[in-house]
């Protein structure tokens, strides 16, 4: 390989970035002067798209970066400039929709080839070095577009101006309807029609977790009273806590699974897919009382705090599917290794249990090579014990003694990249995922958590303006945070106050919101921008709606309005949800299921929904013993609001005027409870306030 002394990306702090440092591809950041060189020298913009912990990114990076002829032939030809899209959403999006709309797909590594003005006339995803089953090579490719430039400039300059305009035109929003409980039931209906009955899940395979499909099921089950919605969450949730998605050893999820009975997953773990199943593990839990959901989202949290925690407290963003250059080659086992490992007695219950097979028992397209296995079960817990007639207890206490012995030897193997760059929408998430775990397992340490991660973020990543920075790594807080930043923040700040009453944590909500809207809301049609009005100006200011991997923020925020205009009496915010709704409704409208995260916050704007204000001391039996009951219960659609008797903590009377007037009756912790826009009595029985939630 030739040295590569002007690659340009040894000063990034990006660990995808860094990954293609030693290049003999010229890599640029994305910068001006990247663009400034691309228009002294007449020269197209190749760029690629990717993030450290994608499979293909690495094949791609092998195959053809790390290549010498391909190197020339771009080096030559193009200014090459090297993007993460977890660092830089806002390009990555603009560049897949316009992938999407030239080719019909997307996917990473994304190739985009455009002018020096980043207007685009070429997109695909991942391309091969050589030209192979009709999948164009980079050795081809490159002289092909070479001529183009040369001989065909005009042509491409018009093509990339016509790709341009369709982008900014397709961008656009426009009201529409109010969204009814007719969408409600359509995205309910639409999810049905998708689900699968046997292994649950929805649509073909790869089969994704996507858990606020589940989330809004849950509220859709409490809306109607219908069992239906609450067995496609429970099916969904126990087959994936079963399937090879699931690290039984060393616990988490995997992104996805390429089959659909949740077997076979592309290994990479994300911080956000952790994030939302934990949340949806609670939430499930807190409706059925089923055990091995509250199990699965603490096991969940072991491994965020234990593998995915700085000591600082914030949260590293992922772990890589590969290690040695083979996918999923740290979790997989070898069943001479399991068998030399474990007794007879434990190698032949776990045989059983998780379905080891001396030929392996997944096919090979896994692509490791070898007689291997993936741990996962085809029966429950529940099942186990009938058929093989063994005490639950006895299965339990064996199962965790075989896991400590794989874990502890799994740990000397050579681990997957971390990928240790702090994000705060990711990180945010995770302090919403572990505030509401503690409200409902009443779990001080997970509180604690999220606050650690609070701080961090507040302290290292917020600026005294108000503006958030999106990436830290290594002591550098840098790029300007996006609308998934502030409404994932104002998310996992709501959770927070409403797990420990920090009046504090509200406030920096409320702060944090205005900051939003004055930055990013659409003053003309109404909608978040996806980047902030001080952000770089790209070819068009996106708003991003889709709840994909990951919820969009005017999803996230049509709940935050709603919640804090309910804690605060604030009626403009209520109105700017309603506004988020009726912008996108005629988008929602032909795919809601596509939507549920929108469908969530639309829940609960239609309501019932509850306002509960709680007057007494936080470290009172009694108030302790109130807030238990609420959290037990499963009731998506309330807020809590705690007015504290001591004198020194009445920040809540600022922050929520109309608490000024609430007392105690009878110096005892009182209840008030308003259901839809009307009040009842203040109460000091917990029965009566019991009865009248349920």
């Amino acid at each position: 390989m030739m040295n590569s002394p002007s690659n340009h990306l040894k000063n990034e702090k990006s660990p995808y970035l860094l990954q293609h440092v030693n290049n003999p591809v010229d890599w640029y950041p994305w910068s001006d002067e990247a663009f400034k060189i691309a228009k002294s020298k007449n020269k197209p913009i190749f760029l690629s798209i990717g993030y450290s912990t994608c499979h293909w990114c690495h094949v791609m990076a092998h195959e053809s970066f790390e290549d010498d002829a391909v190197a020339s032939l771009l080096n030559d030809n193009f200014v090459c400039i090297k993007v993460d899209r977890e660092e830089r959403p806002d390009i990555d999006k603009i560049y897949m929709s316009v992938c999407q709309m030239i080719t019909g797909r997307g996917g990473w590594p994304l190739t985009i080839v455009m002018t020096p003005d980043k207007k685009p006339f070429f997109a695909a995803t991942y391309l091969p070095k050589e030209t192979r089953y009709r999948m164009k090579g980079m050795l081809e490719l490159i002289p092909e577009i070479k001529r183009l430039w040369e001989n065909r400039k005009e042509e491409l300059l018009k093509t990339a101006s016509e790709i341009t305009s369709t982008l900014q035109k397709f961008t656009k929003n426009y009201e529409g309807q109010e969204i009814t409980k007719t969408t409600l039931e359509r995205t309910y209906n639409q999810l049905f029609n998708s689900f699968d009955e046997i292994y649950g899940g929805f649509g073909a395979q790869p089969r994704f977790p996507t858990p606020h499909n589940l989330m809004f099921l849950l509220r859709y089950w409490k809306r109607t009273s219908d069992k239906y919605p609450l067995k496609m969450v429970e099916t969904t949730l126990e087959q994936m806590r079963q399937g090879g998605i699931y690290d039984h050893i060393g616990f988490g999820f995997h992104r996805y699974s390429t089959d659909n009975k949740w077997i076979l997953p592309h290994f990479e773990k994300m911080l956000y897919d952790q994030a939302l199943l934990i949340m949806a593990y609670t939430e499930a839990y807190q409706a059925t009382k089923k055990q091995i959901f509250k199990k699965t989202a603490e096991e969940i949290i072991e491994y965020v705090l234990r593998d995915m925690t700085s000591k600082q407290g914030g949260f590293y963003s992922a772990e890589d599917a590969d290690s040695e250059g083979e996918e999923g080659k740290f979790y997989i086992w070898n069943y001479e290794e399991i068998e030399q490992i474990l007794t007879k007695q434990e190698f032949d219950l776990i045989m059983k249990f998780y379905n080891i097979n001396k030929d392996g028992n997944f096919a090979p397209e896994a692509g490791v090579k070898g007689k291997l296995n993936i741990l996962y079960q085809t029966m429950s817990l529940e099942e186990f014990v009938k058929y093989y007639r063994i005490s639950k207890k006895e299965l339990l206490d064996n199962l965790e003694k075989i896991s400590k012995k794989l874990y502890e030897i799994r740990e000397k193997r050579i681990h997957p990249d971390k990928d240790d760059k702090i994000l705060t929408d990711w990180n945010s998430l995770m302090i919403a995922a572990l505030a509401k775990a503690a409200q409902v397992f009443d779990n001080t340490k997970y509180s604690e958590n999220a606050e650690k991660a609070l701080n961090f973020i507040l302290k290292n990543m917020m600026q005294k303006s108000g503006e958030l920075f999106h990436r830290y790594r290594k002591g550098d807080a840098k790029i300007s945070g996006y609308a998934d930043d502030y409404a994932f923040l104002i998310f996992g700040l709501i959770e927070l106050y409403q797990a420990i009453f920090n009046s504090r944590y509200l406030q920096i909500s409320i702060e944090l919101n205005k900051y939003l809207i004055e930055h990013f809301w659409d003053k003309k049609d109404g909608g978040l921008f996806f980047t902030s009005d001080t952000n770089e100006e790209l070819l068009t200011r996106t708003k991003e709606i889709y709840d994909g991997a990951i919820p969009s923020a005017n999803s996230v925020s049509m709940f935050n309005f709603t919640r804090l205009a309910r804690i605060t009496g604030n009626a403009d915010l209520e109105k700017k949800a309603m506004k988020i709704s009726k912008v996108f409704s005629d988008q929602i409208n032909k795919m809601p299921s596509g939507y549920t995260q929108m469908m969530v916050g639309i829940d609960f704007a239609i309501g019932p929904s509850y306002e509960i204000v709680i007057v007494g001391d936080e470290d009172n039996n009694k108030t302790k013993k109130i807030i238990q009951t609420i959290n037990s219960t499963y009731l998506p659609n309330k807020v809590i609001i705690l007015k504290e008797i001591n004198s020194k903590k009445q920040l809540i009377e600022k922050l929520i005027p109309f608490t000024k007037d609430y007392s105690q009756i009878n110096n005892q912790s009182t209840i008030y409870i308003c259901k839809n826009h009307q009040c009842q009595l203040p109460t000091t029985d917990i029965e009566k306030m019991k009865k009248f939630l349920e």
